[in-house]
């Protein structure tokens, strides 16, 4: 008599997932989506949006199939359509345009970046000349910048810009922050501006919003306790790459940067026994949901959610949506 020995599937090797708190979508995100749904229930398909309404691809390719339009300038964009002005902030030319072409706007402007422009333009109106701590090319600076006369700011990205800045002229110094830095980095930056000017106020808040910082201090304790950190966020989200840095320079062995589960490459895994799972502001739940999802698939996972910041912010939606 031949006897069958039942073959069993290997057992999945054992991995403890921490999940940072908090993660995902911040308030000024959640109220930019928003924004561009309700305009598209109001006044119908298409609804035009000037540059992506957040960094992140699988919000943007939703909204799109929904009958939103992406557009890099207005120019892109009908006079008879609404356009949505994305979460970063634009420049004062690009309202005033709108209005000269007589065109239906919305303003998705997270009211945290709107706080730096009126900052800024405080600190112009009493002749200081402003330093914009942030990094060239990013849509949040470039709105910051275009709130005020060419000349008016300068721009500095890092210690070495700072130790190498001149004033221009006499005028006195202020400075403002890209709300979405690493706190550290802007940290050594400002300490190395006071340092060469003393005379420099203290900011009346901290520009870099809540949610930035909260993240961040969320993925610190990741990397302190984890070989490898992933972070679910798109390659051109400001935030989301800060805490893929945060995260290394916090102890992790490896950090990365993942659009979606697609995007893991399992080899990371190699000698991982605890994975930290986070998401930049600008990432949905559900794109982590699908990352655990996947992990599940490979190793017998213990899923393990950190205590942090909780986070009860909102933002009200315009008027003229909400009427």
């Amino acid at each position: 008599m031949t006897v069958h020995t039942p073959i069993h599937p290997a057992a999945k090797p054992p991995l403890t997932v921490r999940l940072a708190t908090p993660r995902g979508f911040c308030a000024g995100v959640d109220r930019a989506i928003q924004i561009v749904e309700r305009a598209l229930q109001k006044y119908g398909a298409p609804v035009y949006v000037r540059h992506e309404i957040v960094h992140n691809r699988h919000v943007v390719e939703r909204l799109k199939a929904m009958g939103a339009i992406f557009v890099k300038e207005l120019d892109d964009c009908p006079d008879d359509r609404p356009v949505v002005f994305s979460a970063h902030g634009v420049p004062k030319s690009v309202p005033a345009t709108a209005r000269a072409r007589e065109m239906l706007y919305i303003d998705a402007t997270c009211p945290l970046v709107s706080k730096v422009h009126v900052e800024a333009e405080r600190h112009h109106a009493a002749g200081r000349h402003v330093i914009l701590i942030g990094h060239a090319g990013h849509p949040e600076v470039v709105g910051t910048m275009g709130q005020l006369p060419a000349g008016a700011i300068s721009l500095v990205e890092t210690v070495e810009d700072a130790g190498a800045f001149q004033r221009p002229g006499d005028a006195p110094l202020a400075y403002a922050t890209q709300t979405t830095l690493s706190v550290d980095d802007t940290a050594d930056i400002l300490a190395t501006l006071k340092r060469r000017f003393p005379e420099l106020p203290d900011p009346h808040k901290e520009d870099i919003c809540y949610a930035t910082t909260n993240r961040q201090e969320a993925v610190k304790a990741l990397g302190q306790g984890c070989e490898l950190v992933l972070v679910v966020g798109s390659r051109n989200s400001s935030n989301s790459a800060r805490l893929v840095e945060v995260a290394m320079r916090a102890g992790a062995r490896d950090a990365r940067l993942v659009d979606d589960a697609s995007h893991v490459d399992w080899s990371w895994f190699d000698g991982v026994s605890t994975l930290g799972i986070t998401a930049g502001a600008s990432a949905p739940e559900q794109l982590i949901e699908e990352l655990i999802d996947a992990v599940r698939a490979r190793f017998d996972v213990a899923l393990v959610e950190d205590d942090g910041a909780r986070e009860t912010v909102t933002f009200k939606l315009p008027r003229l949506l909400t009427a």
